[in-house]
């Protein structure tokens, strides 16, 4: 039976514990409460596949995967009603662990696998779907360690935003009443608005103000451009991140767009007919976001993979501890004192299942035309790399809810093709071999961001980790087929990932935005062109200096790579949490605390809500025929008109989470007297 208590998270759930002070979740830990049935994880599975083929064909289309983890809470809590007996709130949160595996793999999938097509490799439909399963696989055991430094030690320290989302939504659904009504309101409100504004041709989503002389000229003449996407996602996301998370991800931004970008052009303006590598066109030439995505993004990489090294020597010790605590509760038995609700799989699970992935890899390698030596570095890159970007993946979800697997996947292949050619491994085979673990690596990496929102979803409401961690498994092997078999089939089926012939019909082809770049990567690296370490070693020197200063490197540092549109709008947000958890300091009391509360069920109704959007929209876009002209308004194509809407609008969404927090709800005895 479920335990019968408060239905409401405790005043501590997102705030550090005081000295001595424990936090209680919303089940405790001597409740029997029912969480991995034959229902969660059925379900859990039905939503994974179906996310997972729907997330795959969007992604390849438009670059954009869905966040599935958000829709899929919503859906539990419609599905808790359907049977006789409610399903539990833990039962809610397998569905959603399980269901939002199905982004986190196909992301894996579609930034690498798409390449080896466009390589004119054409894979068996085996390895596509062993590259899925064995990164999958990987990314959940290496996270399982991390696990009580991220959720349990350090309570409070990070926002969470999805995992904050999605609690929020499993919460205040459970329980009804008006906070339930306000999240409706605002998951409606925003699921409208970004389904409208990034499908169809109503209002500009993206802002950039050049319709002003000022701006326009900062533009030509010194490649400052401010960017901003007005979505409500984005705001929603901030707002849950806090002012001072969005402030240092948004001055990331500000130094790659305002100082990087315009002086490498002040430099590179004197050589018009001369092209600096990376980038294949003259700096005189480009524009910021050429100059950005050609020279600043790498420094980005740097100092991201440079952040990754430090945290993780910051988080050794509590990890050291925690794997320490494990041993001692497989040797001691169940009964060690361990609580349920900190209970992980037993460390000696953890190892078996790190050796039989590590042996499948080492076969598979073994299996591409190439020497044993060459597999077993293959072998030790795969894992190295998969197991320090997982805390790199943590940190940043944690943090911002962004998971920077892009820039850790083309880390991943500049080095490994460094290594693998100097042991003489080139071409075809080179190129297969590179993608095969890059495509490891991002889906581990992927797939552990997904997971630490999962587990820490899981500790505020009272879930048993280990409960948690063992299907995610099944729901890695659902996603990793489903994945892998929709992009052979759409091979299969002629369509063309990236660059296509000419003449071929724009309806047969996939843009495939990420693995398009991972394809450039790996065949200029394979043809022994440079490496740009400068760039690289900027980003890491960036990094060192603000650990210096005692400043969040990996979220600044996110931010740098980041593109600026969508930093600003969650500076937005993180200003506007700033409003309201000062009112609410102010009033004090349990008004203080019911509009503090207010302002997280409307933040995470605009993150739910804009997710739900973006899914209706890449749903719109499976349509034969789509075309985002079938709703277009006359002022559309006028920039200042229709950037001007659409900066009103947000505007609009500002004023309304200041408001409906401020809204103090109606009592059930004033109900009763109107």
């Amino acid at each position: 039976m479920e335990a019968s208590g408060t239905k409401s998270l405790p005043d501590n759930a997102y705030e550090p514990l005081k000295e001595g002070e424990v936090y209680r979740p919303i089940i405790p830990a001597e409740a029997d409460v029912p969480q991995a049935g034959a229902r969660s994880v059925g379900w859990g599975l039905f939503f994974c596949v179906l996310f997972t083929i729907a997330s795959a064909y969007s992604g390849l289309k438009v670059g954009q995967v869905m966040e599935a983890a958000i829709p899929i809470s919503i859906l539990a809590i419609g599905l808790a009603r359907v049977y006789r007996r409610h399903s539990t709130l833990l039962e809610n949160v397998i569905i959603t662990g399980i269901g939002g595996v199905s982004g986190s793999v196909v992301a894996g999938a579609i930034f690498t696998l798409p390449a080896l097509y466009s390589l004119g490799l054409d894979p068996h439909p085996l390895q596509t779907i062993f590259i899925c399963l064995s990164g999958g696989c990987l990314g959940v055991l290496f996270l399982i360690p991390l696990r009580r430094y991220f959720v349990r030690e350090t309570h409070g320290q990070f926002p969470y935003p999805e995992a904050t989302a999605i609690t929020e939504v499993l919460v205040t659904g459970e329980k009804g009443g008006s906070q339930a009504k306000l999240l409706l309101q605002a998951t409606a409100l925003a699921g409208v608005y970004d389904f409208f504004v990034t499908t169809f041709k109503v209002w500009k989503e993206f802002l950039d103000f050049q319709f002003l002389g000022t701006m326009k000229l900062l533009a030509d003449k010194a490649k400052v451009v401010v960017r901003f996407d007005a979505v409500a996602f984005i705001l929603g996301l901030g707002y849950v991140m806090g002012l001072r998370s969005s402030m240092i991800l948004c001055a990331g931004g500000v130094l790659a767009n305002f100082v990087l970008v315009p002086l490498i052009w002040f430099i590179g303006r004197a050589m018009p007919e001369l092209a600096v590598y990376p980038a294949a066109k003259p700096i005189a030439l480009m524009g910021a976001s050429e100059i950005f995505r050609g020279y600043v993004r790498f420094i980005g990489v740097g100092a991201i993979a440079t952040a990754g090294i430090v945290g993780i020597l910051k988080s050794l010790r509590v990890v050291i501890g925690s794997l320490s605590i494990a041993v001692k509760a497989f040797q001691a038995g169940k009964e060690s004192g361990v609580e349920r609700t900190d209970q992980d799989i037993s460390i000696m699970a953890i190892l078996l299942g790190v050796v039989v992935a590590t042996l499948a890899t080492a076969v598979f390698f073994g299996t591409l035309g190439t020497s044993w030596l060459i597999a077993l570095i293959g072998l030790a890159l795969a894992l190295v790399f998969s197991f320090f970007f997982t805390s790199v993946a943590a940190n940043a979800i944690a943090t911002t809810a962004r998971n920077p697997v892009s820039g850790m996947t083309m880390l991943t292949i500049i080095v490994s093709s460094v290594v693998l050619l100097k042991f003489g491994l080139s071409g075809t085979t080179g190129m297969f071999f590179v993608m095969a673990i890059a495509g490891m690596v991002c889906t581990a990496l992927s797939v552990s961001g997904q997971t630490i929102t999962d587990l820490k979803t899981g500790y505020w409401l009272g879930s048993t980790p280990s409960v948690q961690e063992k299907v995610k498994f099944w729901g890695v092997l659902a996603a990793a087929i489903a994945s892998g078999l929709t992009i052979v089939m759409l091979a299969k089926a002629g369509y063309y990932f990236g660059d296509a012939p000419a003449g071929t019909p724009e309806s047969a082809v996939l843009a495939a935005p990420q693995a398009s770049l991972m394809k450039a990567l790996v065949e200029g690296f394979m043809n022994h062109q440079p490496i740009a370490y400068i760039l690289f070693g900027a980003g890491a020197c960036v990094t060192l200096v603000l650990e210096m200063l005692g400043v969040s490197s990996l979220v600044f540092a996110l931010g740098m790579y980041l593109p600026l549109e969508l930093n600003t709008p969650a500076l937005v947000g993180g200003f506007l949490h700033h409003l309201v958890t000062g009112k609410s300091n102010r009033l004090g009391g349990e008004e203080g605390k019911g509009l503090r509360e207010r302002g997280v069920v409307i933040a995470s109704g605009l993150m739910a809500g804009g997710a739900l959007g973006g899914v209706l929209g890449a749903a719109m876009r499976l349509v034969p025929g789509f075309k985002e002209e079938w709703i277009e308004t006359p002022f559309y194509g006028t920039e200042s008109v229709s950037q001007t809407v659409s900066l009103l609008l947000f505007l609009g969404l500002c004023f309304y989470v200041w408001f409906a927090a401020n809204r103090k709800p109606v009592s059930t005895e004033a109900a009763r007297a109107a």
